[in-house]
């Protein structure tokens, strides 16, 4: 025998009593049967019912799919029961993904043509849950008309549906314009509307329940069923919390400001208006009203907070407007009335909310020099609150001021460093940001001292940001090379294995510009590398230091430290340590085994060699160098040359150009042997083999025979230039492709993104990512910012090496992700059509 349906109750009783995952599934296996059997005979009095149990199913994750049908069933009724389970389940189950949804737009628009409110507010709800484009374009004029109908209820509703189909068609803008202007002229508190006996004010209330008299009790009870009679339905009960229009009025502001953020025609509209809306703002600061409309003693905060928020859209680039609002948010209105951002309990988060929109206003706005003192001193008492948030908001909006107000900010730098020590790794990464921020050329001393200690202690996921700000900071800062090379020093001391891959260069860049430093330098890097060699970049830098100048090591005559006797055996035995240790890195190796072969022209002692499995090429040259070109040694291993930093390409071949000048200053005369000689070394330099053919003869001048065999032709045919390309176009953000292939290296592909910006509104967090086939290496470098500043400012660019030996077709996978009109944005694209000269 079948066992009988249950009912909503018993079903949710038996599903949460089930002990294992099988017997829920059986209970609602068996409750899924009764009801697409009730569904099919076609029971129109318990349809609800069963619906009610199916969309409890849906909602635990089973398959409801077969009720969709059942829900335009239950709609089309004109029973109210039916509804309210049927635009339930609409909302649940139906979506823009399932054509059945367009099926109950003619009854909506019946249901909004009714007038019965109670239907209306159902159909408004469930147009704003799940209504499509198309059900937006048809329902527009509808919702239109309730937008004035005199009804809060159905006004309140209408007005959320509205936001709704502005975000699905902005082109409906036009639609819905005329009628903002007339809803904001409600009165924001104090007022009932609705029914005279339904809709009473808790003052109402009470002073109803103090003078009327049992007779006027009764008269209020028979006026009440009759309203209700003439309803048609069993609410709303007597005596029922207020309809006031502050919901109309604050959904009259979310409309706006969706229509001010896709219509530009909206927003030269609206700025008409503003001084209407700072009135009400100041209304709302300046005047008390009843306790239900306040918060923590804030009076009505949501509806400041967005109205502060359509006044931040309104002013931002329009001088008029700023100037009004400057009038509310930092002049003493009437009465000598406290400031709006002062006048507000901070006590709570609601006064904090209301304090830190005031803020954001300011710092969007044309706001005077003065009221924007006043948004940062906001946020320095923010740094002080016991709340993590409220300080992690507090550092984020400082990061956004610190570049157009920097000295304001830099009066918080006491509260800002004091927030490293945080235990919070977000709030900590936060303080770091923006104490990197705040370095200048006048208290970068002070500052790198705080970072430097901060660097000691802080989480090793944030030691690579700080060691890359400081030596970021100090070469921009930096007061003089001394302690520029003290504060590199310290920071490779410290965190070595986390400073960036350029800080080796730029180091040793640092100390061959300094020729005063030079035995300062190496006396303090030997002893660095004498106490501690598992810091690779601090080892590669001493080894390369201590070849250029192995020699001033030796003298002893550095004024500026302590004295100190190193001989020649101490210094290759170090080398030679390194060489051997199990932490060296193989480029580690090579510095230490460059510098021994410099040091065997510096130092007076028998010539060292080191054989390592790893550098055996590189060991087998310099030893070919010492057996048979061992008087071309001295000229070959002179020191290095400094080297122009105009970028990386232009730093490699001014390198190669310098010493290959010097190797013709240096070298003697000349002869038929030597030249066969220079060839032989320079086939095993390249790995050629013994039998090898020669080239052809050469010119017998020793500059041709240099030239000829370093490969630098004296003038390279200029590549041809290689197209931009433009890959990406959304609302004025654009991305264009610019390419180079560098003559010396046909196989890497230099290619520089540029993003711009010529919309309306700044790009902010913008990150671009690059993906290639497995055949290609690629290597992204840091772009230049993150923010993109509206209307053409200035453009946001990152280079993308790309290797590619085998010459296949480049293709290129790109993920962009932004904030454009305070709207997330993710755009994932391929581009497959790089011009041929990139590849080829």
């Amino acid at each position: 025998m079948v066992a009988p349906s249950l009912k909503l109750q018993d079903l949710i009783e038996e599903i949460r009593g089930a002990k294992t995952q099988a017997q829920e599934r059986e209970v609602i296996q068996k409750e899924c049967a009764h009801i697409r059997a009730s569904f099919r005979d076609g029971d129109p009095v318990h349809r609800h019912r069963q619906l009610a149990k199916l969309l409890y199913v849906h909602m635990l994750g089973y398959p409801a799919h077969f009720g969709q049908m059942e829900c335009l069933k239950l709609i089309a009724s004109s029973r109210f029961t039916d509804k309210r389970v049927g635009y339930l389940g609409a909302m649940l189950l139906l979506d823009e993904r399932h054509d059945a949804h367009l099926l109950i737009t003619n009854s909506i628009k019946n249901d909004l043509s009714q007038g019965i409110q109670p239907v209306q507010g159902l159909a408004l709800c469930t147009l704003s849950t799940m209504g499509s484009a198309e059900m937006c374009r048809d329902l527009a004029p509808e919702v239109e008309k309730l937008l004035l109908q005199p009804s809060p209820y159905v006004r309140k509703k209408a007005i959320l549906t509205a936001v709704h189909m502005i975000r699905k068609v902005p082109e409906l803008s036009s639609v819905f314009l005329p009628p903002c202007v007339h809803l904001l002229h409600e009165r924001h508190h104090g007022k009932a509307v609705g029914l005279p006996i339904l809709c009473f004010s808790s003052v109402d209330r009470r002073i109803e329940n103090r003078m009327g008299t049992p007779a006027h009790r009764r008269r209020v009870a028979h006026t009440h069923r009759h309203t209700r009679n003439r309803l048609s339905c069993p609410w709303p009960p007597p005596f029922t919390s207020p309809t006031l229009t502050p919901g109309i009025l604050l959904g009259t502001i979310t409309l706006i400001t969706e229509l001010c953020e896709r219509s530009p025609a909206a927003l030269r509209h609206f700025r008409k208006v503003v001084p209407q809306l700072v009135q009400i703002l100041r209304t709302l600061v300046t005047t008390g009203y009843s306790t239900e409309h306040s918060i923590s003693g804030v009076s009505d905060p949501f509806l400041q907070v967005q109205i502060l928020r359509l006044l931040r859209i309104l002013g931002r680039n329009h001088e008029e407007s700023s100037e009004t609002m400057n009038d509310l948010l930092a002049q003493v209105g009437a009465g000598r009335r406290a400031l709006v951002a002062t006048n507000t309990d901070t006590s709570r988060n609601a006064g904090n909310a209301v304090l830190f929109e005031t803020v954001l206003t300011i710092m969007d706005i044309r706001s005077a020099a003065g009221l924007r003192v006043l948004a940062v001193n906001i946020l320095g008492r923010f740094l002080l609150n016991s709340d993590r948030n409220i300080r992690y908001v507090a550092l984020t909006s400082l990061l956004r001021l610190v570049q157009s107000d920097h000295s304001a900010v830099q009066r918080h730098r006491p509260t800002v460093v004091d927030c490293l020590q945080e235990t919070d790794a977000s709030l900590s990464r936060r303080a770091l940001e923006l104490s990197l921020a705040l370095v200048n050329s006048s208290n970068v001393r002070a500052m790198m001292q705080e970072l430097q200690a901060f660097l000691e202690s802080c989480p090793p996921d944030l030691r690579a940001d700080c060691a890359s700000g400081i030596l970021l900071a100090a070469e921009r800062f930096a007061p003089t090379k001394r302690w520029h090379i003290d504060t590199i020093l310290h920071v490779l001391t410290t965190a070595g294995t986390h400073v960036r891959d350029d800080a080796v260069a730029n180091l040793t860049q640092l100390i061959g510009g300094a020729q005063e430093l030079h035995a300062y330098s190496v006396r303090r890097l030997y002893n660095a590398l004498a106490e501690d060699i598992s810091q690779q970049p601090l080892v590669q830098v001493a080894a390369w230091c201590i070849g250029e100048y192995g020699d001033l090591l030796l003298e002893g005559n550095c004024e500026e430290i302590e004295p100190l006797q190193v001989d020649e055996e101490e210094v290759l035995a170090l080398l030679e340590k390194v060489l051997q240790s199990h932490m060296s890195l193989p480029a580690t190796r090579g510095y230490a085994l460059t510098a021994l072969m410099k040091l065997s022209t510096r130092l007076q002692g028998d010539n060292k060699s080191c054989l390592d499995v790893e550098l055996q090429q590189r060991a087998v040259e310099y030893d070919t160098l010492f057996r048979k070109y061992d008087h071309m040694r001295a000229a070959i291993l002179e020191k290095m040359p400094l080297v122009e930093r105009d970028g990386p390409q232009a730093d490699e071949e001014a390198k190669e150009s310098k010493a290959a000048a010097q190797l013709l200053e240096a070298a003697p005369a000349p002869t038929e042997p030597q030249a066969s000689q220079l060839l032989d070394l320079l086939d095993l330099l390249d790995g050629a083999s013994g039998d090898a053919q020669h080239p052809p003869p050469l010119d017998p001048s020793p500059g041709g025979a240099l030239v000829y065999l370093l490969d630098l032709p004296c003038a390279p045919p200029p590549p041809a230039p290689i197209p931009d390309l433009k890959v990406f176009e959304r609302e004025g953000v654009q991305l264009n492709l610019s390419f180079i292939r560098p003559p010396e290296n046909p196989a890497l592909l230099l290619i520089t993104a540029t993003a711009t910006n010529s919309s309306e509104g700044d790009v902010t967090d913008f990150i671009c990512q690059a993906a290639v086939p497995k055949s290609l290496q690629l290597q992204l470098q840091a772009p230049s910012g993150n923010t993109v500043p509206a209307r053409g400012g200035l453009p946001i660019t990152q280079l993308f090496r790309i290797l590619n030996p085998n010459k296949a077709p480049v293709r290129l996978k790109l993920r962009l992700t932004y904030n454009h009109f305070h709207q997330s944005v993710q755009e994932i694209f391929e581009v497959n059509n790089l011009p041929v000269e990139s590849w080829q």
